[in-house]
């Protein structure tokens, strides 16, 4: 599956435009607010454009009002988000380049394109270039109300008007035998996953039983973490890893993990109460946490993306290197892209896993990472 090989925001809250290298293991360090969260966010709405929500998640967020770029623009340059992802295909040798551009609705008085409502986000541009040699050739383009795809053939279609002004093509075009190169990018964009302040209240979903499924991947939102460890111990039959990151937490703990009727559930047992399992309803948010993390780090199948925003949020300082030790090993499997307040953590996880943490700081008003060249590469590349 296509590796995320580089993104280019532009015009997204604090990102004024800022173009990024993606390595194995990419580690952001800065304080609060300077806009770690938004190179995150950016990722997540690139996903959304490939499942065909990227509209609706920016009028979930506040709409394009709040998600625009807050700085000033130049005189006569439109208000769009533009959001672009490169992606590479080692066995093929192939490059795929997917871009969007995000505006709003026209107003009266200028050209209308399709229908929307007043303040609803609209897709203005699209494309998808494939590089397998010289030159890229494009896939697909779309400027409006127009455009073109290219077929299994490599012939040229027009792009048709059932596709709406508030939906991307890359999410709506799901045909893989007509057009093969766009669903090998979709598809990579939405096996990504994303972890962030997963829930550990009291009616969070990681704290009930769920369904006995074999679970190789954590969902997004950690409610099949049960599955996922059960598939671990039942399935793979390797908890190794899991027990050694558990007990490096929790020294003498033990994680639990029944065998599975119609459903499947987990508990631990901690060495001051060594014939007691607590069950996951009793467990502190914090232990939950990590328990959490340990599924999206230690699942049989990691996804191809994996990207956790802050995961220190209520853990104890002491877990910053078993967590940093999970992450490493992850990083080893897939690509794993960090966004982290904590200082301790990216200095642990780059002693282990070999990163260098990028600072992520403000300047001119905007989001910047420290060392980051215009054209995408930092000052050590060039040496």
């Amino acid at each position: 599956m296509p590796a995320l090989r580089e993104v280019t925001v532009s015009g997204y809250r604090s990102l004024r435009r800022i173009t990024l290298p993606v390595e194995g293991l990419s580690v952001f360090v800065g304080g609060n607010g300077v806009g770690k969260t938004n190179l995150y966010r950016a990722l997540e709405l690139l996903q959304a454009a490939a499942a065909g929500t990227l509209t609706r998640a920016l009028a979930a967020e506040g709409g394009m009002d709040s998600a625009l770029w807050a700085g000033r623009r130049r005189q006569g340059e439109p208000a769009r988000i533009r959001l672009s992802a490169t992606l590479a295909d080692d066995v093929t040798g192939q490059d795929f380049t997917y871009a969007v551009e995000i505006g709003l609705v026209p107003q009266a008085g200028e050209e209308v394109y399709g229908a929307a409502f007043p303040r609803e986000p609209q897709v203005k541009t699209e494309q998808l270039a494939v590089r397998a040699g010289a030159r890229p050739v494009v896939m697909l383009n779309r400027d409006g109300p127009t455009g073109f795809v290219r077929d299994e053939a490599g012939r040229k279609r027009p792009l048709g008007t059932d596709i709406l002004a508030t939906e991307t093509a890359l999410g709506t075009l799901q045909d893989a035998v007509r057009y093969p190169e766009i669903e090998r990018v979709r598809r990579a964009m939405l096996a990504w996953r994303f972890h962030h302040a997963v829930r550990t209240d009291a009616g969070s979903p990681l704290r009930r039983p769920c369904l006995a499924v074999t679970t190789p991947t954590l969902a997004s939102d950690g409610a099949d973490l049960a599955a996922v460890l059960a598939t671990l111990v039942h399935i793979r039959g390797d908890a190794a890893e899991m027990d050694a990151a558990v007990a490096e937490a929790f020294p003498g703990a033990r994680l639990v993990v029944p065998r599975p009727g119609q459903e499947v559930e987990f508990g631990l047992i901690f060495p001051d109460h060594p014939r007691r399992v607590f069950s996951a309803a009793e467990l502190s948010d914090g232990t939950l946490r990590y328990l959490a993390l340990l599924g999206a780090l230690g699942s049989y199948r990691l996804p191809p993306f994996l990207a956790l925003n802050e995961p220190e949020s209520s853990l104890h300082p002491d877990l910053m290197e078993p967590l940093a030790r999970m992450i490493a090993r992850a990083a080893a499997r897939t690509q794993v892209w960090l966004v982290t307040h904590s200082e301790r953590l990216a200095a642990a996880v780059a002693a282990r896993g070999g990163a260098r943490p990028r600072t992520v700081v403000k300047r001119d008003g905007g989001t910047w990472i420290e060392g980051l060249r215009l054209v995408g590469t930092f000052d050590e590349d060039e040496d």
